[in-house]
């Protein structure tokens, strides 16, 4: 693959950087974990936050750097990755090897700066994804729920970066966003079946785009669904809810369990495609909603 000297201008390399870190990922989960900051705080301390987005960025930007490190030659193989700057021949090992490794001993310093537990929490979410979940990815669907405790750990980092607490709250925040990574997985599983299937990937609970793997799809978002309102209760300490915010979390499962119950019924790619964006628009409206009902409570 020869590229012309012109084409490998300075807006290639931003870019390449921006996709070695998974740029737009790595900005909705600062945005998870600066909720969860939000959440457990009692004075906003802006130092903190700003130390909390530039960790948070660090740590999600590693493990992305890290995991398409291990995965390049199977990113080769699938058209949605290909065009990756690694597999695309654009980036080296050794470049992205040292853009993972400063942005892991960046993440932990910063976080580390917050306080212990954070630095503790992040590493380990680096760990695991890195380490546990990217090797298991071509061996089993249960990837996907290894996958899925990383993926939790920022709305609980950041309540964790507020208080230097791990108790029920946080605990509840990471409840969440634990159970609602399966649904979210699983659509975008159904509907890059085929090209994940180049790669030798398995993310289907059952291995294939079927009743079951759609039928598990349902319940895991009804899970997410009553985690949600869980706070509403009264027994999840600091973390509070009022009927109305609940109210507002509830139909917003429900937007989400419909477009499950879609899929269910249509099996299609479509509706996989349309619960995956259902389920992104519903985990950033809920924790928004969490926020702005914790400061007009």
């Amino acid at each position: 693959m020869s590229h012309s000297k012109s084409s490998l201008a300075t807006p290639s390399v931003i870019s390449d950087f921006k996709e070695i870190t998974k740029m737009r990922l790595a900005l909705s989960v600062v945005f998870s974990s600066l909720a969860g900051y939000l959440l457990g705080v009692d004075v906003v301390d802006f130092k903190t936050l700003t130390l909390l987005a530039f960790g948070g960025y660090f740590m999600v930007g590693a493990s992305n750097a890290f995991n398409q490190i291990i995965e390049k030659d199977l990113d080769a193989l699938m058209a949605r990755t290909k065009g990756r700057p690694i597999p695309a021949g654009r980036m080296s090992v050794t470049t992205a090897f040292i853009i993972a490794s400063v942005f892991t001993l960046l993440g932990v310093i910063i976080l580390y700066t917050i306080n212990k537990q954070t630095a503790m929490f992040g590493a380990i979410s680096i760990f695991l994804y890195t380490c546990v979940y990217t090797p298991l990815k071509t061996k089993t669907p249960l990837a996907v729920f290894v996958g899925a405790i990383p993926g939790a750990i920022p709305f609980m980092l950041g309540w964790v970066a507020a208080t230097d607490d791990f108790g029920i709250e946080p605990g509840t925040l990471f409840a969440l966003q634990f159970f609602w990574q399966f649904p979210h997985f699983w659509a975008i599983g159904w509907f890059l079946f085929d090209d994940y299937k180049k790669g030798g990937f398995f993310m289907l609970p059952t291995g294939k785009q079927d009743k079951g793997t759609a039928v598990q799809t349902i319940m895991y978002t009804i899970w997410t669904l009553l985690v949600s309102i869980i706070p509403v209760f009264g027994f999840t300490g600091k973390l509070q809810l009022s009927i109305v915010a609940a109210i507002f979390v509830f139909i917003l499962g429900l937007g989400m369990l419909y477009y499950a119950i879609r899929l269910f019924k249509e099996m299609t790619e479509k509706a996989a495609k349309q619960l995956m964006l259902a389920s992104v628009s519903y985990i950033t409206l809920v924790q928004i909603v969490y926020v702005i009902d914790k400061f007009i409570r």
